[in-house]
């Protein structure tokens, strides 16, 4: 029986229970009166269940689907404004023990080109990566107990978070690596890491063994309760997600939204983060080998309606796209509720500091949007959206359920604003090409009238003057 409080993975991601719900949503697919009450129930901005949404992903009236969209979008927009805040991975090393069949990362996988950053090349990497002008990096690695144990992780998040350059150092390092245990997630958390992320790829347990045939990540359980000993271990900054394409994507919108459940009923606090990641084509891998994959078919339209339907059923959320989608796919995305993306990334290990020879390839997948940070920048800009290099949150301690207090009565927009005029003029005066900057310091004159509080505005003010001559990293 489902029970979101048990810390067993196959209790909170109970198969009968998403399978009861899927059926109950093909039931109701039709009922006017059910979805008009759940839609209610999303405008009061509180979220709403696993099965709820499963009504809406199976109902395929128009006129209901424009109201998800434009619903999705608003509580976007009321709880982040017009902020996105961005990021980009580095990868540490590909070498991995796991058999992932949808990963060209898998051990198996003979002729991908196998690498492993050394301390100094990442410096060389995060230097590349600051000249472009991110502040905030997700670090990335494969599972391989020889190869990149903890020690190796944790030397990685103290060089990147020694290297000051250019005005200033990378602020903020999240990690997406292996599931491990609570002793080792209490490290990462000493090293100082912001959200600790942990993709599931498919909740279906059967499919997920069959995907995952081999190594450590073959168990279900184990990889499932990571997030709680996470938590356990005092990250209260968790990021799920995943990877739509490999199994039957009601089955895994449920899942996503179980677990979300789950961490709020345990641990009093939901997930930091949700990415909605696609299959893409790579090294030994093609997206048509998987049940929901091309042949299975989550076209744009049916992504858009997904997207759409996490941001209703978890308001306080932050959404994370990457690169792997197109510019197209992510403009589209950002008005349904993404509020995170990655810019000029690099899903190679390395391949910043000196493009990779493409015969030498280390990339996990490919990416769909290849421009360079200051376009994206510019193209969020001419869409009325802020580019946000903020950290804020994350070095005054506002994390977890603080964080979460803040967003669910508004007074983040008291925060977050102004700091992403602050760290977007950081970055105009640094970074900028000609033409961004004259985009950007426009659109911050425009903004510095929407911060609520005369206070706040004043003081913002004050700061973005001192920027344009030389401080840096002021923050509320």
């Amino acid at each position: 029986m489902y029970n979101p409080k048990s810390l067993k993975a196959e209790e909170f991601i109970d198969h009968k229970e998403i399978m009861d719900s899927l059926a109950y949503a093909d039931e109701n697919k039709d009922n006017r009166e059910l979805i008009r009450s759940i839609l209610d129930k999303a405008a009061l901005r509180k979220g709403i269940s696993h099965r709820e949404a499963s009504v809406l992903l199976a109902c395929e009236d128009r006129e209901f689907t424009k109201e998800m969209y434009a619903l999705a979008e608003q509580i976007k927009k009321d709880f982040y404004g017009n902020r996105i805040v961005m990021f980009a991975p580095l990868y540490l090393s590909n070498y991995c023990v796991n058999g992932c069949v949808y990963c060209p990362y898998h051990h198996q996988n003979k002729h991908i080109a196998r690498k492993k950053l050394t301390q100094e090349e990442i410096r060389k990497e995060v230097i590349a990566l600051q000249d472009m002008g991110h502040k905030r990096l997700a670090l990335e690695a494969g599972e391989d107990p020889v190869n990149n144990p903890i020690e190796y992780i944790l030397e990685c998040i103290k060089t990147v978070y020694s290297i000051n350059h250019k005005n200033g150092a990378i602020r903020r390092v999240n990690v997406n690596i292996a599931a491990t245990t609570v002793e080792e997630y209490k490290m990462l958390k000493d090293a100082g890491i912001g959200t600790y992320i942990l993709f599931q790829e498919t909740y279906h347990k059967e499919s997920y063994e069959k995907l995952h045939p081999t190594g450590p990540k073959h168990n279900y359980a184990w990889h499932t309760e990571a997030m709680d000993r996470a938590m356990e271990a005092g990250i209260d900054d968790v990021g799920l997600g995943v990877l739509f394409g490999l199994d039957l994507y009601r089955y895994e919108l449920a899942g996503l939204l179980m677990h979300a459940e789950h961490l709020e009923a345990v641990h009093g606090v939901g997930p930091h983060t949700i990415s909605v990641p696609r299959v893409r084509p790579a090294d030994d891998v093609d997206p048509a080998d998987f049940d929901g994959g091309v042949d299975g078919g989550i076209t744009d339209d049916l992504f858009a309606k997904i997207i759409a339907i996490i941001r209703i059923a978890v308001p306080y959320t932050g959404m994370i796209m990457s690169t792997r989608e197109s510019q197209e796919m992510r403009a589209r995305a950002l008005h349904l509720g993404i509020s995170q993306i990655s810019g000029a990334s690099k899903t190679s290990v390395g391949g910043y500091d000196e493009p990779e020879p493409e015969e030498e390839s280390s990339a996990q997948f490919e990416t769909d949007d290849n421009r360079t940070l200051d376009e994206v920048v510019k193209w969020l800009m001419d869409m009325d959206y802020i580019p946000s290099f903020c950290t804020a949150c994350y070095r005054e301690g506002r994390t977890g359920d603080r964080f979460m207090t803040l967003c669910k009565n508004g007074q983040i927009q008291n925060c977050c604003h102004p700091n992403a005029l602050m760290t977007l003029k950081e970055y105009l005066v640094d970074y900028a090409s000609d033409e961004t900057r004259k985009v950007g310091e426009a659109l911050i004159e425009r903004e510095l009238d929407n911060i609520p509080k005369e206070k706040v505005r004043t003081i913002a003010e004050e700061y973005i003057r001192e920027i344009e001559h030389g401080k840096r990293d002021f923050r509320f």
